[in-house]
This record gives structure tokens, sequence and C-alpha cells, in this order.
């Protein structure tokens, strides 16, 4: 994993004043953690933005400020609803040594390659996100899947499916193993939900918990990187 950096600056600018700022090409931002009180920075409107698309949520970040260095990851994301601009960024300061719990990206592989899509089945995903623990240098981007073995329409993918990469372990020890990830269905049996439900038919929440799946949960706050 590439390293990724950001340079920033204290901030004197609160409030309003913060709103000239980004006026001017820098986002505010705050760094929590550690023995300190939180301490108000910015940066580059232009190199924040691509810190925050690199790095997401999980990734850690190397952050610079009065020449020190603190590895940290971004805990929330503020974007402007209009402008689809960023507005604020909180950075929470981890130690390389300390595993830290954080939520990643399921994805899936191997679409359009699977036995059931070819046999004109579909594979819906039910739960695209889970939370892991593992030490800032161990975090991978994100947990890959691959639906190529599903078959039929009683196939499907489970948490237990998922391999998770040396050092790192799921945040719920009582994690349940046999919560549904992906299930193959008919697309007479999604039409029918979705006639049923009068919905979307695409809607993996329609109709994954009708098939035993569980609803992934929907996180608070700002939006997610994409």
């Amino acid at each position: 994993m590439n390293e990724i950096s950001l340079t920033l600056d204290n901030r004197t600018a609160h409030g309003k004043q913060a709103a000239k700022l980004r006026k001017q090409g820098v986002t505010p931002s705050v760094v929590y953690g550690g023995k300190t009180d939180a301490i108000a920075t910015q940066a580059s409107a232009v190199e924040t933005a691509k810190v925050v698309r690199a790095a997401g949520k999980h990734t850690p970040v190397h952050l610079v400020l009065d020449g020190k260095k603190k590895l940290a990851i971004i805990k929330t994301i503020d974007m402007d609803p209009v402008k689809h601009t960023l507005r604020h960024v909180a950075f929470h300061t981890i130690k390389q040594n300390e595993k830290i719990v954080t939520e990643v990206s399921i994805v899936l592989i191997g679409e359009g390659e699977s036995a059931a899509e070819k046999a004109g089945l579909i594979v819906l995903q039910a739960i695209e996100k889970i939370e892991i623990k593992a030490l800032p240098a161990n975090l991978p981007e994100s947990l890959e899947m691959s639906i190529v073995a599903l078959a039929t329409h009683e196939d499907k993918l489970t948490i237990a499916d998922i391999k998770l990469p040396t050092g790192v372990e799921f945040a719920d020890l009582d994690q349940d193993m046999d919560l549904v990830v992906a299930n193959v269905y008919e697309p007479s049996a999604l039409q029918a939900a979705n006639d049923a439900a009068g919905g979307d038919a695409e809607d993996v929440e329609d109709v994954a918990v009708e098939n035993g799946a569980e609803t992934p949960a929907t996180e608070a706050g700002e939006p997610e990187k994409k």
C-alpha cells in the first residue's frame, strides 16, 4: 500500500471565518487523539480532497504538523450537499503498534463469470461493509469475495466465506458467520418480489431480507467516499 501523506498548517479561523478559507481554496480540518486537545488545522483543498479520495475511512494517513509526523485515520468527512465539495475533515491519531477497529467494503469480483450468471440468474449483494480489527499497517483497502463458484439459485456467499488477510480479524468476536453476503436469484423471483413490494427489483434490501439475509446497516453521519 502506497503511503498517503498530508501536510497541515495550524488554523486560527473558526466559524464564519472558516467559510472564507474555503473560498480561498483551503479546507479546514481538526486532529483528535493522544493526550493533547483537539488541534484546529487546515490544508490546500486540492491536496485534502486527494487524500480523502485515496484514504477513505480505513487507510492510515501520515500527517505532518509543525514538523512532526502523526499517523491518523479519517473519522468524519463533511461534504457540501449542493456543491459536492469538501467542507471539513476530522482526523484521529493512531499508533502503529496498536490495533484499530474500522469498517471496510466487501467487494464482489468475477462479475459475469459465474455459471449462475451465464445461465441467466442474478447475483445480488446483501452486505457491503463489515468492521475489522488490525494494526494500521495490516488494514486492507477492501475485502474481496469471488462469485465465480456460484451456480444455482440455492448458492450463496456468507461471512464465513470471507478470507481475511494475515493479521486481520473481525471486530465482533461473536460475529455471525452465517450472515449472507450475496445470493443468487432467478429473474422471475426478483420480479415477483418487486411486484409485491412495489419497489425496484434490483434493491437488495427489498429482496435479500425476504431470503434470510440481514439488511446492511446504514452508517449515520457524512457521505462515504466512493
